[in-house]
């Protein structure tokens, strides 16, 4: 084997046409030997000589894409200092940009230390586990990307689709069943018919870095399904590939971000940097934790064996350490560049703001994307909250970045259910959220509006369900939240009630209606939009099965939920009203004497500040005027749209709502009922001051005809 120095950067595996660079980075290692395996797992150990910068490298000429590989890494086993070194187990490459597949759990321990014993975790296990370790893989990076070009879609016109790869199309019946569940099953024709007709801009998608089960969960014959168990940032989960797990992943990934980006739909990546799969003092050794464990993660200060947890994981990744904050740019950038993603979703964002102990919204996380010429122009979704002090961060993340609003998704089910304090709070979510977006430089689409996510109940199961129903989960229902502020409309679970069927069926258009009507950002869970449920599972993390898969056998209900859908999304996509660049203003504009947004109670007079405090109202209506909407362009021309009046009425009785006066509007037609889900536009209108019937629970969309 010819071993040359080679050099300390790219860190990784690059094969450069003639031979193949590797470079690890460890700063307490006294020594590192790469490990490479044959087709029948012979595995040759070549030392690392070179150190540059606490990297190690050699550039072995004779090396090509297909190498399987992996790293022993010596040094000190004082896990009361935080150091965990041992050289009989295998790790793999943090910068591998293909790993071939699962954790063996039954081929070795992969725990660094004797399994049995209160302090176990002290005494170094000298067996071998390499047969239980996935490799890395050297690859070929050359892909024919065509004329591949972003979507590029404004971010006030983005509407995102929160999908799993492999649950979208694992049960499609259209979809050639050897794709089923796979990139190449998402990237197939069938599957792109569904996103496009349904209307939605962007696929954000379920953590698709490798990713490792954990060992509790397999013995119980699970799996880590939603993959918030990362233990490789810069390649693509080898399970969901279809052509093979040897560097193939990598090109059908690209593959599929190619076909999706031709049909005009962005990809979105949710991304796990704040923690890794090896959990606490406890976990298994897979990677970080035997090259430099004192480096890559927040020991605690005042006892290093232990880790500091802002993540409920186990563990934290150290982005305040420079080698692994550059790991984790390098990453983004790899998947931005090499990969061509358009934008990724930050889960636990808070825990990447920690400098030291606090939140930090100037920390230097933030500080080297805003000045990185690449992230600093790709979409940035923070989830802005952890599970640490004062993680709950809502509205205090930097400009360039858009927050899941979680105050959103609280209101909407509150409101909705009958639980909400009056109005006031429902009001300021639907228009954007100004109290938490508007005094510090963003806009409108600064808040991602959700009423779900893959974290909690499904919009079907949220009017079906008060309590979760766990069971499958082998955890004796005690995990997934409690606070799901549902309401099951009277009964739980499935009902041959036809009154309940029908007002649970209203609530999911209601829900419906109201997201994709407010401004910023829209959400949409995959499934919801045609009725998915998980049967009462509020944390179907570790169901891989059909509890999680989409069932696209519809019936009639779930067939006229999916077309109710579309035609809210058509609309929203048609009407600048309904995705404004600016915050309204809510007074008389220079274009049509209107004002941007009124309110109104139901008889029709405008709200008052005694009404905006009333505790039990559950009624109201808002006039959008779609004459006074600034353009984005240079001379900030109005843009003209029709204007609207939606009419909202989530109580328990019907209301009669008085049209505002003649000056809004001469006469009003009905454009979406979720009560006449099915009637088209025009079936009914109402001239200026006439009533309009509101049912319970209910929301009418009208359109000004003048």
């Amino acid at each position: 084997m010819r071993v040359w120095p080679g050099w300390p950067f790219p860190l990784g595996a690059t094969w450069d046409g003639s031979g193949t660079n590797f470079s690890i980075f460890s700063e307490n290692a006294t020594a590192v030997e790469l490990c490479l395996y044959d087709g029948n797992d012979q595995e040759t150990r070549v030392p690392l000589t070179e150190v540059t910068a606490f990297n190690w490298h050699a550039y072995l000429p004779d090396v090509r894409p297909g190498q399987r590989y992996g790293y022993r890494v010596h040094g000190p086993w004082a896990p009361e200092q935080g150091h965990r070194f041992n050289p009989f187990k295998l790790l793999i490459d943090p910068y591998a940009k293909a790993i071939e597949g699962p954790i063996m759990w039954d081929r070795g321990n992969v725990l660094p230390y004797e399994p049995d014993g209160e302090d176990a975790d002290l005494i170094r296990d000298d067996s071998d586990d390499a047969d239980a370790i996935p490799k890395g893989i050297v690859i070929d990076a050359g892909f024919d990307w065509e004329d591949d070009r972003r979507p590029m879609t404004p971010w006030n016109e983005t509407l995102i689709y929160e999908v799993h790869v492999k649950g979208f199309t694992k049960q499609h019946p259209e979809v050639r069943e050897d794709l089923r569940g796979t990139y190449a099953g998402l990237a197939s024709d069938e599957a792109i018919a569904h996103l496009r007709a349904l209307g939605v801009t962007a696929v954000e998608l379920l953590p698709v870095h490798h990713n490792a089960d954990e060992h509790h969960l397999v013995d119980k014959g699970l799996t880590n399904y939603w993959g918030y168990s990362s233990i490789g940032f810069l390649a693509p989960h080898a399970q969901y590939a279809a052509t093979g797990r040897m560097g193939e992943q990598v090109r059908e990934f690209k593959g599929m971000v190619k076909a999706l980006h031709r049909a005009g739909i962005e990809v979105i990546l949710d991304v796990v940097y704040n923690h890794t799969a090896e959990g606490n003092h406890q976990g298994p050794m897979l990677s970080f934790k035997g090259i430099d464990n004192l480096s890559y993660y927040r020991c605690s200060p005042e006892d290093p064996r232990y880790y500091v947890d802002f993540t409920g994981t186990g563990n934290s990744l150290n982005p305040l350490h420079p080698s692994v904050l550059r790991l984790i740019m390098d990453s983004l950038r790899y998947w931005v560049l090499e990969m061509h993603v358009d934008g990724f979703r930050f889960d636990l964002a808070s825990a990447l703001a920690r400098e030291f102990w606090e939140v930090n919204r100037l920390s230097a996380f933030f500080d080297i994307i805003h000045q990185d010429p690449v992230l600093s122009q790709v979409k940035l979704i923070a989830e802005p909250w952890d599970v640490g002090p004062g993680g709950y961060q809502v509205g205090n993340f930097p400009v360039l970045w858009t927050e899941w609003n979680g105050l959103y998704r609280d209101e909407m089910r509150d409101f909705w259910r009958g639980q909400s304090d009056g109005v006031a709070e429902f009001a300021s979510r639907i228009t954007g959220s100004s109290d938490l977006y508007q005094n510090d430089g963003r806009r409108p689409f600064a808040s991602i509006n959700f009423i779900t996510a893959h974290d909690g109940f499904t919009l079907a199961d949220l009017v079906a369900y008060n309590d979760k129903h766990n069971e499958a989960n082998l955890e004796g229902n005690r995990d997934g939240t409690d606070d799901n502020r549902s309401w099951n409309c009277g009964a739980e679970g499935p009902t041959d009630d036809p009154e309940i069927a029908a007002l649970r069926l209203r609530q999911q258009r209601n829900f419906l209606t109201t997201l994709l009507l407010s401004q910023g950002v829209p959400m949409l869970v995959g499934g919801d939009e045609m009725g998915r449920t998980q049967h009462g599972n509020n944390n179907g993390y570790c169901q891989d099965s059909e509890i999680s898969w989409f069932d696209w056998d519809l019936d009639e209900d779930r067939r006229k939920l999916l077309e109710f859908t579309q035609r809210l999304i058509a609309l929203r996509r048609a009407h600048p009203v309904f995705h404004r660049r600016e915050f309204f203003g809510g007074t008389d504009g220079a274009g049509s004497g209107l004002p941007d947004i009124r309110w109104f109670r139901a008889d029709g007079r405008e709200m008052s500040g005694r009404d905006w405090r009333r505790p039990d109202l559950r009624h109201l209506g808002v006039f959008l005027n779609g004459e006074e909407i600034r353009s984005p362009g240079l001379t900030g021309e109005p843009i003209v749209d029709d204007s609207f009046v939606m009419l909202v009425n989530a109580g328990h009785e019907s209301q009669l709502f008085r049209l505002p006066a003649r000056r809004y509007g001469n006469r009003w037609r009905q454009v979406i009922s979720t009560v006449e889900p099915d009637a088209p536009e025009g079936w009914r209108s109402w001239p200026a001051r006439t009533e309009v019937p509101l049912e319970a629970r209910s929301v009418v969309l009208l359109r000004r005809t003048w």
